[in-house]
């Protein structure tokens, strides 16, 4: 790769920012395996602590990263929950006991190599359960560390990963926002500046329809006009979010009435003309427009689409490489993987062994394509005045448990960007945003990263039957939220916090995701059932405290249990359900502001 010239030579000529999505649906209490805890022993064993490890390596090595990580707040009230704190070095050394278990099985069949395999997975397994001693069994700890020093920048989601386009009251949307940025200020001692809007799922102001009618035969509330979700992270104080790429694509040019908000706007009419080039259409953050303080406009930051598939598409993309390890087939006891993808149209009987160093080796020659890939794709705009950037988000739980070589490749995508002159580094968006100006408004249609860049996966005719429950429910908590009788008693108070706590688990998108996919669809139907159980429990446990002002022995024994089973957000706020509530931002207190919060502006 040649190296172009620009203008300003000690200045990139491009960047490249990845974005990590960390993120599970709450599964402590409900289920162990194969649905369940399992899943969060998997995520962190074979993502979390090989990306700490990765993070390790580099800070020793001086190499930048700077990714943005989205530690979703839902997954960092289980990272720190005394059920996964105490069952995870169990897990481990049950995958410990299994490998070894295997090495015996495969000795005494006189197979050799998979004897040395099963010794490769006793060595990764004992390594996670020395890590996890060495970080004191704190990851949240390890992240806020390499945040702290500047080599990720942590951003939040929505509080359950609820997907705001289809949640049913702007206080719905709003209470998971400012939930997520509570949450994190608890778990990483400062607010957040960015924020991954789940699914990527973005809804403008305007006229708004009830898609369901209500299960419990309430009436259907009359269309409204809602407010865009730009609205709510301003709100709220985030900064940017990002969208998929056609949103941007299908997007219209605006002009604000109001002077662009920010210390870094285009300084000349040649500096303007340079973010608006065709070529840049992608590789560029832009405020989004909409009837909102646009002084304090949130950014957006487009998905590339041609490196996304190149990582993401186990047909055509790294992950499927013939060297890497088969995800699929599993030894039984003990599900370790024994055997490499060989082929995306290979039958399950005729994979080939698994060698581990050569899959780790070849993950380099994937780090110099990846990175050929981001140069032909940026290198037209090199020579403009403000630098191009491209933005690729993905689940973070797709490197290492999905991926197993994942996160060796992305260390070797920094190693080669930090040995070889290319023009282009890593950085985070909160960096960038620093340092250069955005390409001016954008109006946006609704829209996600999911199949056919619409609400589909999540309302569908094998779904919709979920919102028929959520949407009375959002509407049933603003409502008592509102009336302020929770604010007189303690017990109230109580009654009032589990009840939003079932809400938002109740809201979360992940329930809706496993029944389309059928990756998990009777434990998300269950899931999704025991909340609306759990929350009309509550609601009728609130409407005696409403009558008597006390409890039955019965009523408070079960409010005990579902808060036992649920112990999520312990400082949750109803005033946030409040309707009205949180209209302004944190930084500019006004009367309809019922919950300030930090300000990372």
């Amino acid at each position: 790769m040649t190296k172009t010239s620009f203008d300003n030579a000690s200045r990139p000529a491009g960047f490249l920012t990845f974005t990590l999505h960390a993120h599970l649906p709450y599964v402590v209490n409900h289920g162990t395996w194969p649905h369940g805890l399992e899943w969060l022993h998997e995520a962190a064993a074979e993502t979390y602590l090989p990306l700490l490890r990765v993070l390790k390596n580099l800070e020793r090595d001086h190499i930048r990263f700077n990714c943005n990580l989205n530690l979703s707040p839902i997954l960092l009230e289980q990272l720190s929950h005394p059920v996964f704190l105490a069952e995870f070095p169990h897990y481990l050394t049950r995958k410990i006991v299994a490998a070894r278990e295997d090495e015996a099985f495969f000795l005494q069949s006189g197979d050799g190599h998979l004897a040395e395999t099963a010794r490769f997975w006793q060595r990764f397994f004992s390594q996670a359960l020395e890590d996890f001693k060495h970080f004191d069994r704190d990851l949240i700890a390890a992240f806020r560390h390499f945040n702290d020093t500047g080599l990720i920048d942590i951003i939040t989601c929505g509080a359950t990963h609820g997907y705001m386009p289809l949640l049913g009251t702007d206080e719905s949307v709003r209470a998971q926002i400012r939930t997520a940025v509570d949450t994190h200020i608890r778990h990483i001692g400062k607010a957040p500046r960015g924020i991954w809007a789940p699914e990527c799922g973005y809804r403008p102001a305007g006229p708004w329809s009830y898609p369901v009618s209500n299960a419990d035969g309430s009436p259907t509330p009359p269309t409204f006009n809602r407010i865009g979700v730009e609205q709510a992270l301003s709100e709220a104080g985030l900064e940017f979010f990002f969208v998929d790429t056609h949103l941007v694509e299908e997007s219209r040019r605006t002009s604000s009435p109001y002077d662009r908000p920010g210390d870094h706007e285009p300084q000349s009419p040649e500096e303007d003309r340079q973010t608006h080039q065709p070529h840049r259409s992608l590789y560029q953050p832009y405020y989004v427009d909409g009837p909102y303080d646009k002084h304090h406009a949130t950014t957006i930051f487009p998905r590339d689409p041609r490196t996304g598939l190149q990582v993401w598409s186990g047909d055509t993309g790294y992950p499927g490489d013939s060297l890497y390890l088969d995800f699929h087939k599993k030894r039984w006891p003990g599900g370790h993987r024994y055997w490499r993808v060989t082929g995306s149209r290979v039958d399950m009987n005729d994979k080939q062994p698994y060698y581990p160093l050569q899959a780790a080796e070849h993950t380099k020659a994937h780090a110099s394509h990846f990175v050929h890939l981001v140069y032909e794709a940026l290198k037209s705009g090199f020579n403009d005045t403000t630098p191009p950037i491209l933005c690729s988000p993905f689940d973070a739980e797709l490197f290492g448990h999905w991926w197993f070589e994942g996160p060796l490749w992305l260390e070797a995508v920094a190693r080669n960007l930090h040995e070889y002159e290319s023009g282009i580094q890593l950085i985070s968006c909160a960096d960038y945003l620093d340092q250069y100006p955005r390409a001016g408004f954008i109006a946006m249609p609704e829209g996600s990263w999911g199949s056919e860049g619409n609400n589909q996966v999540w309302l569908n005719p094998e779904t919709s039957w979920t919102y028929s429950h959520i949407y009375p429910a959002e509407i049933y908590t603003r409502d008592v939220c509102t009336a302020g009788l929770w604010r007189t008693s303690a017990l109230g108070l109580r009654i009032m916090q589990q009840l939003c706590r079932e809400l938002l688990l109740l809201e979360s998108s992940d329930w809706q995701f496993l029944i389309t996919t059928g990756a998990a669809r009777d434990y998300a139907e269950i899931r999704f059932l025991t909340h609306n159980d759990q929350f009309n429990e509550l609601k009728a446990i609130w409407q005696s405290f409403e009558s008597t002002g006390a409890l039955t022995e019965a009523e408070q024994t079960r409010l005990a249990e579902i808060e036992l089973r649920d112990s999520i957000f312990p400082d949750i706020d109803p005033s946030l359900w409040v309707s009205g509530a949180s209209e302004t931002r944190p930084d500019q207190p006004g009367p309809t502001q019922t919950h300030p919060v930090e300000t990372a502006v």
